[in-house]
C-alpha cells in the first residue's frame, strides 16, 4: 500500500528559471484541491537544514503565476552534501510532518534529491526548471521558453543597431553544456551563424562563413554564441581573432548573461508550470516516487530521477541543418 500522504513540502533550488512561480503555484493549488497541506521551504536544501518552512494555501500564492525568479528563493547548499547535513534535514521534515517533497530546479537539484530520497526512503518528485532546456526526459524545461523570447527580443534590437552601422556582433546567450537556447534563438532571430558546444564549428570555417557573408553583401552579420561553445576560449579572444583576420569587419561583443533568466514568464511555461505540478503532486498520492515530470509529445510523462541525471539531451540534427540552409 502507498504512504498516505497528508503534507506536502516544495522548495526551487539550483538557478532560478521564469515558470518557477507558476509552478509553485500549482503545487500548492493541487494540495489543496486534495485536501493535503503543503508547506513552503525557503532557500533550496539549505532551507530544509535550517527548518525555514512556512505553511502556503491557496490565497498564499495569488498573483505570483506572472512573475520571475521564485517567491521560496533559492541557495547552494555544502552542507546538503555531506550526511550530516542530510540527516538533519530529514530530521526537520520529520518534526514538521512533511510526508513527500516536489524540487523544482535542475540536474543538481534533481542528483541532491535522489540521494536524500535514497537515504531516507522519503517519496520525492522533480520538476525541472532552467533555461538551458539540457534535462533528460522532457521537450521542455519551464523557462526555456521564456529565455528564448527574451533573448529573440534582444537580438532584434541589436541587429537594428548592426545594420545602422555594418557591424558584427557576437551574440553570447546562457548554455554552458547545451546550445539548445543558443540554436533556437539563432533561427529565430535569422544569425548567420550559431555556435554550439555540440558542433565544432571550428576557427576556419567561421572565417571563411563571415567571408562568404560579406562577398553575398551582407553589411552587418550577427553570430549566436553558446557559452560552453568550445571554437574559442571565451568570446571575447573570438572577437579579437576574427577582427585580427578580417579586419574589414568592425566586431562588438554582447554578452546577455542573466536578462536571460528574468522576467515574466511566456503562456507557454505559465501553463507547463500548471501541468507539471497537478501532475507531480497527484503522482505522489499514488504513491508515485523518486521521478521527475516532464513533456514528451505534448503529454505530461513520468521519467525515473536516475534516468534525468544521465540521461543526455540530442541537439536536433534537422535543426542545424535549417540553420545551414537559413544562413545562405
Amino acid at each position: 500500500m502507498p504512504k498516505t500522504i497528508k503534507k506536502i513540502g516544495v522548495l526551487t533550488s539550483g538557478g532560478d528559471a521564469p515558470g518557477m512561480n507558476a509552478a509553485i503555484r500549482s503545487v500548492v493549488r493541487t494540495c489543496a484541491y486534495h485536501n493535503i497541506e503543503c508547506i513552503g521551504i525557503y532557500r533550496g536544501y539549505q532551507g530544509m537544514i535550517e527548518g525555514d518552512f512556512k505553511d502556503m494555501g491557496p490565497r498564499s500564492v495569488n498573483n505570483i503565476v506572472n512573475k520571475g525568479g521564485t517567491i521560496l528563493k533559492s541557495a547552494r547548499s555544502n552542507e546538503f552534501k555531506t550526511p550530516e547535513g542530510r540527516k538533519k534535514a530529514h530530521e526537520n521534515l520529520v518534526k514538521a510532518g512533511i510526508d513527500a517533497l516536489v524540487v523544482i530546479g535542475g540536474d543538481g537539484t534533481f542528483t541532491g534529491g535522489l540521494l536524500f530520497s535514497t537515504e531516507f526512503n522519503f517519496p520525492i518528485m522533480g520538476i525541472p526548471g532552467t533555461i538551458d532546456n539540457d534535462i533528460f526526459g522532457t521537450s521542455h524545461t519551464l523557462g526555456y521558453d521564456t529565455a528564448l523570447n527574451t533573448v529573440i527580443e534582444v537580438i532584434d534590437k541589436i541587429r537594428d543597431t548592426a545594420s545602422s552601422h555594418n557591424r558584427l556582433f557576437f551574440v553570447e546567450v546562457m548554455g554552458r553544456d547545451a546550445g539548445h537556447l543558443a540554436l533556437n534563438a539563432g533561427i529565430g532571430a535569422g544569425a548567420e551563424e550559431i555556435l554550439i558546444p555540440e558542433e565544432d564549428l571550428g576557427l576556419e570555417r567561421l572565417l571563411e562563413s563571415l567571408q562568404k557573408s560579406k562577398a553575398s553583401g551582407k553589411s552587418s552579420s550577427i553570430v549566436v554564441i553558446a557559452e560552453g561553445d568550445k571554437i574559442g576560449k571565451n568570446v571575447f579572444e573570438l572577437k579579437d581573432y576574427v577582427e585580427a583576420n578580417l579586419p574589414e569587419y568592425d566586431v562588438r561583443v554582447s554578452v546577455l548573461g542573466h536578462m536571460q533568466r528574468g522576467g515574466s514568464p511566456s503562456c507557454f511555461d505559465r501553463v507547463l508550470a500548471s501541468r507539471l505540478g497537478v501532475k507531480a503532486v497527484e503522482s505522489l498520492i499514488e504513491g508515485k516516487e523518486s521521478y521527475m515530470v516532464g513533456l514528451q509529445c505534448d503529454k505530461i510523462s513520468l521519467t525515473p530521477l536516475d534516468q534525468a541525471i544521465k540521461g543526455k539531451t540530442e541537439i536536433d540534427r534537422e535543426l542545424l541543418r535549417v540553420s545551414d540552409i537559413m544562413s545562405t
